[in-house]
């Protein structure tokens, strides 16, 4: 597994808001302490006011207004952990505290985002972008760094190597620059390597490590950025502009390198003349790139053995023979793989737009609405610190293609989608998709691994499960999950025998405590039903039957984020 990620945005429109704004916005939520669902509501305008360009501007150099935040970040904290503590306590009935429960982790995550995502980011932007840069130099460091924080979340999907393309159009430097022609000349597209198409730049970074840990590819290729001069000076002018295509892979075909890293280019060894300069990205394999390397005379220097490398070049070629239509050449060339695969494809020939492909049942891609960008993701925790609301596409129906269009970045109407055979398939507000997976769900914290993390928080979480679901009645202790937990219907269902199939599905240390769930059933129904303990994949794979009105699915996901268990529900949920 690897992981997409790519940032499309326009100019924002919305006024910088003031600190007067975003202090009172504060005080407001602490006069209202006592009601957090109130609390929750004035801190989430907040949060609106400090996303996108509008609050980085606000932000970006301001120390004082910074400190004044987390002062008053720290009185909230403060009041959410005694909302908190107060759970465990009085004599609430089950549904009672269900809301509270949800009450207290509204509030929890619009907090930690106020902290963590929108003071972080500009911390993080000041770094890249240095004292004084200006705003379309925000702007850029700003698509760089939310680039690098979706790499950061999607590295336990592969972490061997990553890379970022950086198109910069709409700068003042000069063609002729000798530090251009400079860093043109690595035919791999190796870290550094910078390209000029007419009046765009394409700026790549790389790190490749065979042995490493989480976070040191990103940190490898801050640094990168942050010591780049000539993508400071590209990114002064007032009037440039950014588009990011991105990577972090976990190598199945070709070794772990820097030219193999993805994105890789369209060049050859013998380059075509009039064709187009084009970048991709792969996640799963082109089954048949081997093939089409013979079929279509493809040759590469020799370091680059990656099955992705023919992704740009063919779209490159196909490019050349259509002319101008960069969709229809990416078309045809997704429309010539085997395998099941998600693509994105940029070239500086139209830097304004990304191209997006997805096929089969084994990837996933997420076009995050956020404001006045698109955020793309190959999973729903690589666009949540910007946006709770996608647009998820769909490879099992044949495969889709979306073209992104900075001019409608952030809305429906600048996205273009169309079937694997150019069929449109207009988009409608039915399709935007709103998660409840915040970044403080999918957040690493301190642990070197997602692993550990969860292995240290399971007691926690076990106890946060439980709490208020064990009840004393009569002298004896029983379960009381609630309505929502368990609803009447399903209670029916089991109770007339229309139900007569559980399986408890999960992944990882999740599909662990699923066997000893499916054990402690099995034994409390004395064999009345059939109880079984399954991974999310092998029923997906292998279990699925056209008429699964009898099954009683039991989703287990201690971060609920799990992308194999979650479109395993989806099609049980579909099938009936």
């Amino acid at each position: 597994m690897c992981g997409i990620i790519g940032i499309l945005s326009r100019p924002s429109t919305r006024p910088v808001p003031t600190a007067d704004e975003i202090i009172g916005g504060l005080e407001a939520a602490l006069a209202r302490c006592g009601d957090p669902t109130a609390v929750t509501t004035a801190a989430h305008h907040v949060d609106d006011l400090l996303k996108g360009l509008p609050g980085l501007i606000a932000l970006a150099g301001h120390h004082e207004l910074a400190a004044s935040i987390t002062a008053r970040l720290d009185q909230l904290d403060a009041y959410a952990a005694e909302v908190e503590a107060g759970l465990a306590t009085g004599d609430r009935d089950t549904e009672e505290l269900e809301r509270a429960s949800a009450a207290s982790i509204a509030l929890a995550d619009v907090l930690w985002s106020l902290r963590r995502d929108r003071l972080r980011t500009a911390l993080a932007v000041t770094d890249l972008t240095g004292r004084q840069a200006g705003v379309a130099a925000l702007g850029g460091y700003l698509a760089i760094q939310q680039s690098f924080s979706a790499i950061d979340r999607m590295e336990v999907r592969g972490r061997d190597s990553a890379g970022l393309t950086v198109f910069v159009w709409g700068h003042d430097l000069d063609p002729a620059d000798p530090a251009l022609a400079d860093r043109s000349r690595d035919p791999l597209f190796q870290t550094g390597s910078v390209r000029t198409s007419g009046r765009c730049l394409t700026f790549v970074y790389k790190a490749a490590a065979e042995i490493g840990e989480l976070g040191d590819n990103t940190r490898v290729m801050r640094h990168a950025v942050a010591a780049d001069q000539l993508l400071r000076r590209a990114l002064s002018g007032p009037n440039a502009r950014t588009a990011v295509l991105g990577h972090t892979r976990w190598a199945s075909v070709g070794i772990i390198s820097e030219p193999n890293a993805h994105p890789v280019d369209s060049t050859e060894l013998e380059q075509h003349g009039g064709t187009p300069f084009v970048v991709g990205v792969l996640n799963g394999d082109v089954d048949n790139h081997a093939d089409l390397r013979v079929a279509h005379g493809l040759r590469f220097h020799g370091p680059i053995t990656t099955d992705a490398k023919v992704i740009p070049a063919l779209v490159a070629r196909h490019g050349e023979a259509v002319g101008e239509d960069l969709t229809e050449a990416f078309r045809r060339t997704v429309a010539s793989f085997e395998g099941s695969v998600a693509v994105g494809v940029g070239s500086p020939d139209h830097p304004d737009r990304l191209l997006l492909a997805l096929h089969g049942s084994g990837q996933g891609v997420y076009i995050g609405l956020a404001e006045d960008r698109f955020v793309v993701a190959s999973e729903p925790y690589g666009v949540v610190e910007e946006t709770a609301a996608y647009v998820r596409l769909d490879g099992e129906h044949g495969g889709q293609i979306v073209e992104l269009d900075a001019a409608g970045a952030g809305t429906l109407a600048g996205i273009r989608r169309l079937g694997y055979d150019g069929g449109a398939q207009p988009l409608t507000e039915a399709d935007i998709v709103t998660t409840e997976v915040t970044t403080r769900d999918i957040d690493r914290g301190d642990a070197p691994h997602f692993l550990l993390k969860e292995i240290t928080e399971s007691p926690a979480s076990l106890a946060k499960t439980l709490r208020g679901k064990i009840v004393e009645v009569d002298g004896h202790l029983r379960a009381a999950v609630g309505e929502r937990a368990l609803p009447a219907s399903v209670v029916e269902r089991l109770a007339d025998g229309s139900i007569r199939r559980i399986r408890v599905i999960g992944q990882g240390t999740a599909a662990v405590a699923g066997q000893s769930t499916a054990a402690l059933l099995d034994v409390l129904l004395g064999g009345a039903l059939d109880v079984d303990a399954i991974t999310a994949t092998e029923l997906s794979g292998f279990g699925l039957r056209v008429d699964m009105s009898d099954t009683l699915a039991i989703a287990v996901s201690q971060s609920g984020t799990t992308t194999d268990t979650n479109r395993t529900v989806d099609l049980l949920r579909a099938r009936g």
